[in-house]
């Protein structure tokens, strides 16, 4: 799954996990790749027989009305599509004794294997969490003579697990001892503690699913003796991809190694964000002009095709509502956060026509701004990048630039 296709489900996930049902109304219902559809909706119209026997006449007449319209929803489909279907339906409303039953349906951009009809206070979504996951797993190792930091990469997120550290003994010696004597504790010492890393790290990782492979970082020898000194489990130095010199331990360290190791990860998203954020920055500064951000001036220069990347943050939460007047049709566009929509609606009552000076505007069509530009890019042959902000670089675009960004294919005159 590429990350647009994860970044999608993953927004259309958190919208159906804020659906709450006032009563076990909601229905979910998984159809796997190559499951015969008639077959799903045969169990449906058997559970419609089974639903007029709920006692609440409300609960009733919304389970009856989603189960309709999953059923109507599913005789659509001639076959079931490649990847398998899911559909949920239910009553939507917060308001107590008001109806309004949606559907949503979407296509897997994987294949699903399971086959589940439930009907619940809440959509069953966690199958679809486990297609979003990122799976694989990298294994970040820093050594250093008297310290070692264990930590991991997943997807764009580090995270230290442990951090030890050791009595070796620094290079100037206690009086007395013989330079050969001390050599020889200082020796055994690194050899004690490089044993207790290993013995760490396998306690970690052996039985790790979706270990992808392990990178080594450190000063100077040590990490090179420690990789050669087989002082991990077999199965792990196999999966060792590379060693690298790091200055610093613990999580500064970490992220240190994370991108020193740009050339192993390099299929990693994390890296090819921060490769575009830097080109973004670049031209930022630069004589050229190749470089615009905010909703405005973005939106002008993806309109006359001089976008050559769209930089959009994960993060973003912008909604394009198109308000419309009932009495003489007038229409206007204003764009609000998701948490604003509740706000805009309790104005409406109020809010008078631009052209009538009446009171009877309404919203017409709500869109994310998101899929908006993601579209229009399309339409351009624009490419997009979704820039989530586990990284420096993505906390940037969100906080000073408002989640939106380009880098253009020729300078122009900015909206005024």
């Amino acid at each position: 799954m590429d990350s647009k296709s994860r970044h999608e489900l993953t927004k259309q996930i958190e919208f159906l996990s804020g659906i709450r049902g006032r009563h076990t109304e909601l229905v979910s219902v998984y159809v796997p790749a190559g499951y015969e559809i008639s077959k799903v909706m045969q169990q449906l119209k058997d559970e419609q027989g089974t639903a007029t026997n709920i006692k609440s006449k409300g609960t009733r007449k919304n389970v009856l009305g989603a189960l309709e319209k999953v059923v109507s929803h599913l005789r659509l489909f001639p076959s079931t599509p490649p990847n398998g279907l899911v559909v949920f339906s239910g009553n939507v409303s917060d308001k107590e004794g008001v109806s309004d039953i949606q559907l949503f349906s979407l296509e897997p951009p994987e294949p699903i294997s399971v086959r589940i009809y439930r009907c619940d206070q809440e959509f069953v979504l966690e199958p679809l969490r486990e297609l979003v996951e990122v799976k694989d797993i990298y294994a970040l190792l820093i050594i250093e003579r008297n310290e070692a930091t264990i930590g991991t990469l997943k997807g764009k997120t580090i995270d230290m697990l442990e951090h030890l550290t050791s009595g070796v003994p620094g290079k100037s010696r206690a009086g007395g001892q013989s330079s050969v004597r001390f050599a020889r504790l200082r020796e055994e010492a690194a050899k004690e503690f490089n044993e207790r890393i290993g013995e760490h790290f396998n306690r970690h990782f052996q039985d790790m699913e979706h270990l992808k492979g392990i990178i080594v970082g450190g000063p100077g020898m040590t990490k090179d003796k420690f990789v050669e000194g087989g002082y991990l489990h077999y199965e792990l130095q196999q999966k060792i991809l590379g060693t690298l010199d790091t200055v610093y331990t613990e999580e500064y360290g970490l992220r240190e190694l994370v991108e020193k190791a740009e050339e192993i990860l390099a299929d990693l998203a994390i890296t090819e964000e921060k490769k575009i954020m830097e080109r973004f920055f670049k031209e930022l500064i630069s004589e050229s002009g190749l470089a615009a951000y905010g909703e405005k001036e973005v939106r002008h220069f993806l309109t006359i095709g001089a976008v050559d990347t769209l930089l959009l943050s994960e993060d973003l939460d912008k909604i394009r509502l198109k308000i419309a007047c009932e009495n003489c049709g007038y229409e206007r566009t204003i764009t609000v956060t998701q948490d604003k929509i509740k706000e805009v609606e309790e104005k409406l009552p109020s809010m008078k026509c631009a052209e009538c000076e009446n009171l009877r505007m309404q919203i017409k069509k709500r869109r994310s701004l998101e899929k908006e530009f993601t579209e229009l890019a399309e339409t351009m042959n624009s490419d997009v990048a979704l820039i989530s902000t586990e990284t420096e670089e993505g906390k940037q675009l969100m906080i000073a630039f408002g989640g939106i960004a380009a880098i253009l294919r020729f300078a122009g005159e900015a909206p005024v």
